[in-house]
């Protein structure tokens, strides 16, 4: 058997099974079976998002070749900085009940940061440009991660928003590439991601869609319509890969790191993620308001 595939396999197996634990109730008993009392399971997915925002800081500041200026290092105070903001909300259960213009504020820079990286990329070749894009980033997406699962500081209870966030990436990632392989003739971005068809994404719109609907019907607890959030991630998945693509296309990278063997970086691996976790707050906010 190829070396590299049962590299691919075991190190993706690795990070499913972290993800699995460390966003659902699962990691917290495991480790209090061990010792009683140990840990919350919101302190394991905060340790989560702390880790791969460090690393995915650190692997955009290569990416984007930083000079020797202040701007690369300033930039791990400022996002640590946001981070730890976010963070005192998330531990004080301040998101989701009221309507703050700073959230609004951050997910409005999160659009104009990607439209910066397709329609002038010229400004990211400034230190100041490459500072101001990883905060944007980087920083904001794990800070609102944060706060779409819901959990209570007198119980064991965390509920399951991230998993099923990460399950319907995964499947809108893998549906997108079956039909794409099969019937993909037109294609999405050929310079960008040339491997990328309209066929591939309908087909990933369209069985996510599927997922979604079994989602929202075995798992009424969840926050919001999972139809609405399947659809916004079969729709905003693929976007995700478009903007790392043309991160490392614009500075000439292959890939973001290999700390994940086999599958790259942190970055390659959620950059998906990054883009549909604040699509995916913007509409838990708005939800409220329908």
């Amino acid at each position: 058997m190829d070396k590299n595939l049962i590299q691919r396999t075991l190190s993706g197996i690795v990070y499913v099974a972290i993800i699995i634990l460390c966003s659902t109730p699962l990691g917290a008993q495991l480790l209090n079976n061990i010792a009683p009392g140990l840990i919350k399971q919101q302190y394991l997915y905060h340790g989560l998002m702390s880790l791969l925002l460090v690393v995915g800081t650190w692997e955009c500041v290569k990416i984007m070749k930083f000079g020797n200026g202040y701007e690369k290092w300033v930039v791990y105070p400022l996002v640590i900085f946001i981070f730890y903001m976010f963070s005192k909300r998330y531990f004080n259960h301040d998101f989701f009940f009221d309507f703050r213009l700073s959230e609004i504020l951050a997910l409005v820079l999160i659009g104009i940061a990607v439209v910066t990286l397709f329609k002038y990329p010229n400004e990211l070749y400034f230190d100041s440009g490459k500072l101001i894009f990883t905060v944007i980033y980087v920083a904001l997406p794990f800070s609102f991660a944060l706060g779409l699962p819901k959990f209570s500081s007198y119980s064991d209870s965390f509920s399951l928003e991230v998993l099923f966030l990460f399950i319907l990436i995964w499947s809108s990632d893998t549906f997108a590439y079956l039909v794409g392989k099969f019937f993909g003739k037109h294609k999405m971005a050929p310079k960008i991601s040339p491997k990328k068809t309209w066929e591939g994404y309908a087909g990933g719109v369209v069985l996510t869609l599927v997922l979604s609907y079994f989602i929202e019907h075995y798992q009424p607890e969840l926050r919001g319509n999972w139809m609405v959030v399947g659809f916004l991630i079969a729709a905003f998945a693929p976007l995700g890969d478009l903007v790392e693509s043309q991160l490392k296309r614009n500075f000439g990278v292959k890939d973001s790191g290999n700390i994940i063997p086999g599958h790259g970086g942190v970055l390659d691996r959620l950059d998906s993620f990054i883009i549909c976790v604040p699509v995916v707050y913007l509409y838990f906010i708005l939800e409220k308001f329908i």
